[in-house]
């Protein structure tokens, strides 16, 4: 077998890194083709001239296209990691170049996005707005293997113990907790203190089952003699989130300062119950032993700032929020028994509600 370090170091070039990636892409020579706008032949000649160097096979061949074998998986993962921190560094040299301040990519967790990384954006843009942000929103599932390959900076979320892992830093931000949504006209909005009882027998829209946030939910169910709710949809997005909980009328689960955001905006209401539960903090994810960037690292900064403006926010005693004016029933004046007991009703039915009757 030849030496893979002189390979890795001396005999691979951009353009083998730029078609071993291209063939995980799209597991089939001849799209490989049409992308790099070169023939099959030259497809295969690289590849093959690629292995040769290796001495090993990377990719099996198949009528139905091509796959990586495990040699090709650990090789394409370092053509990823090279190629991303190319194209950083490109991105660096020609902000330089023309007075811009750079680029940096960022994972954001739902429990970040509306309000710690689009207040740090704006932060950014406020001290130099030639800045690019690139954002991908989803769950460390999907967060974490674009981290490890270089093609994220950052990541923006919960820190999840169950994903620690030698090769990851870490730093604590703030602590989160958790609030209860639901559409202004939902019933359950019409009563001043809904029980866990009338929530169990509801629609909602719920964190993946791995989350933190999920598994407590469930807990906070059990604790009070409930099996938790049947009728769920899991999605790790806000979007998601609040479109159900607009359109079909489910309960979220929501980061309490992103639902004051959306109830502020007028989205949802916060349901006035109670949820105590310890959650990791929400802070910031990167690879141990890369180099920030300078753009990444500014960023940082902003974000920082944001998290210390939400610590003493939270630290903060918690004054009762008024219902907004579009709310399913006056504030000042209290559902009644029978509005109740109506309320408690359609809960357990599993069903969307009309207003109900004053």
């Amino acid at each position: 077998m030849p030496d893979i370090d002189r390979v890795l170091r001396s005999n691979l070039k951009l353009k083998h890194l730029q078609l071993l990636v291209a063939l995980d892409e799209f597991r089939h020579i001849g799209r490989v083709a049409e992308f790099l706008s070169v023939t099959q032949p030259a497809v295969s000649k690289t590849l093959a001239e690629i292995e040769r160097l290796f001495g090993l096979a990377l990719f099996s061949r198949s009528t139905r296209g091509t796959e990586p074998t495990d040699y090709g998986v650990t090789v394409v993962r370092f053509a990823r990691s090279v190629l991303a921190d190319y194209s950083r560094t490109c991105d660096e040299i020609a902000a330089v170049a023309s007075g811009a301040a750079g680029h940096t990519s960022v994972g954001a967790m739902v429990v970040a996005t509306p309000v710690l990384l689009a207040r740090a954006v704006d932060l950014l843009k406020a001290r130099s707005a030639q800045t690019t942000v690139s954002v991908e929103e989803g769950d460390l599932t999907r967060l974490l293997p674009r981290l490890r390959v270089g093609e994220l900076d950052l990541i923006v979320g919960r820190l999840e113990p169950g994903y620690a892992s030698p090769d990851l830093q870490t730093e604590a931000l703030y602590e989160e907790r958790m609030a209860i949504v639901a559409r202004p006209d939902h019933p359950l909005c019409a009563m001043p203190r809904p029980a866990w009882s009338d929530l169990a027998g509801v629609a909602w829209i719920v964190p993946p089952a791995w989350a933190s946030s999920r598994i407590k939910l469930n807990q906070m169910f059990y604790k009070h003699g409930l099996n938790p709710p049947a009728d769920i949809v899991e999605s790790a997005s806000f979007l998601v989130t609040l479109t159900f909980v607009r359109e079909r009328g489910t309960l979220g689960f929501l980061a309490s300062t992103v639902a004051r955001h959306f109830e502020r905006e007028g989205l949802v209401r916060v349901l006035p119950l109670k949820v105590p539960m310890e959650l990791p903090p929400v802070g910031l994810i990167s690879l141990a032993g890369r180099l920030r960037t300078p753009t990444t690292e500014r960023l940082v900064d902003c974000l920082r700032q944001v998290a210390k403006s939400l610590r003493q926010r939270t630290d903060a005693p918690h004054e009762p929020r008024p219902a907004p004016a579009d709310a399913a029933a006056p504030a000042t004046r209290p559902a009644s028994r029978a509005t109740e007991r109506s309320v408690s009703a359609a809960a357990r039915s599993r069903r969307r509600s009309a207003r109900p009757a004053r």
